[in-house]
């Protein structure tokens, strides 16, 4: 019997290449590994010749994904994805198309998200969706962190300034970290992993998740008390359909003048077009944001906020550290495998 076929859209960085695509093929599956985002994909060529077949083409054009993943009728059990290509309804109808020798039955994601899968056409045509949730948890709640201690101390404007020749000193003294409110919306594994940090540092923590849990760290009685009493407002929500727009113009406007915003979710959850023009406004009560996600990534990555001197920007690199990646690569090619052999127990799964 012919071994289950994967493509892998976006194979994992640098020396973790190596792993999981032994991971894979230990696993017994028949890979096809497009090179489009390797490094050195003449080298990986020659390196794994033999072991493996071989792709090069943009995946997140998806004229080009369909084309690839219906080659000669063939078809392909699963897709592996890293870096979120949108997989939608029009993907999923000709990825499982009866035609095809092998229809679509799985899509690993290493990572948490599942937003860039349509979940309903997933599950209208059979197809399971797995992925790592908690596989860098710890990776994205340092981030914020990150992020938090480089506005409070207004660090972007000085090292700005010192590059330009400029000594610059504070117009008021910084409020150290126990002077703050840390608010967390969503308190999932990031959002408890923060929050462990943030108290340890000093910070007063609260939070506000629509899914009541049993935590320690106190929680407000909705969203908007949340933005009122924060100084700082971190953001770790998935995107779904409940929580796209959900911070806009009226939730910015009741935040705690001064207050900063911090978003290494989904950059769907905030309207980036509000935050922009609370941003550029003087007596706005928001003073900072930080941002990692955007709704317009990759080749489309594009926002209002560029430009803005108070707005510091990253390219979604947040869960981008080694243990992180090597977490969810190791563990998606091991969920992939499981469910292609019929082995789902224990296995996370998206739903719609």
């Amino acid at each position: 019997m012919e071994p289950p076929r994967v493509l892998v859209l976006e194979a994992a960085p640098g020396e973790l290449l190596a792993r999981e695509l032994e991971r894979l093929l230990d696993h017994g599956l028949s890979i096809t590994l497009n090179l489009r985002r390797v490094v050195d994909p003449v080298g990986t060529r020659a390196a794994w010749a033999g072991r493996m077949r071989f792709t090069d083409f943009d995946a997140f054009d998806e004229s080009a994904l369909i084309a690839e993943t219906v080659r000669d009728g063939i078809g392909h059990h699963a897709i592996k994805s890293r870096a979120g290509v949108p997989l939608r309804a029009a993907f999923l109808a000709a990825a499982t198309d009866p035609a095809l020798t092998h229809r679509l039955r799985v899509i690993g994601r290493a990572g948490a998200g599942t937003d860039h899968v349509d979940l309903t056409a997933a599950a209208r045509h059979g197809v399971t969706v797995t992925h790592t949730p908690g596989s860098n948890a710890n990776a994205v709640a340092e981030f914020a962190l990150a992020q938090l201690l480089a506005l409070t101390r207004d660090l972007p404007a000085h090292n700005a300034a010192a590059h330009r020749g400029r000594w610059s000193t504070p117009p008021a003294p910084a409020a150290e970290l126990s002077d703050l409110t840390l608010g967390i919306l969503g308190l999932g594994r990031i959002g408890r992993a923060l929050a462990t940090r943030a108290a340890a540092l000093g910070m007063r923590v609260q939070s506000y998740t629509r899914r009541p849990t049993e935590s320690p760290i106190p929680t407000t009685s909705s969203l908007h008390a949340l933005l009122a009493t924060s100084d700082v407002v971190s953001v770790h929500l998935p995107l779904t359909h409940g929580t796209r727009g959900l911070i806009g113009r009226t939730e910015l406007a009741s935040m705690r003048p001064g207050s900063i915003l911090l978003n290494t979710a989904r950059g769907g959850i905030v309207d980036e077009q509000a935050l922009a023009d609370a941003l550029t406004t003087p007596t706005h009560p928001l003073a900072a944001a930080a941002v990692d996600t955007f709704e317009h990534e990759h080749a489309r990555f594009a926002s209002p906020l560029f430009g803005l001197p108070n707005a510091l920007l990253t390219p979604h690199i947040a869960g981008m550290t080694g243990s992180a990646m090597t977490t969810a690569a190791l563990r998606c090619a091991d969920h992939i495998a499981a469910l292609l052999t019929g082995r789902p127990d224990a296995v996370p799964v998206a739903t719609p």
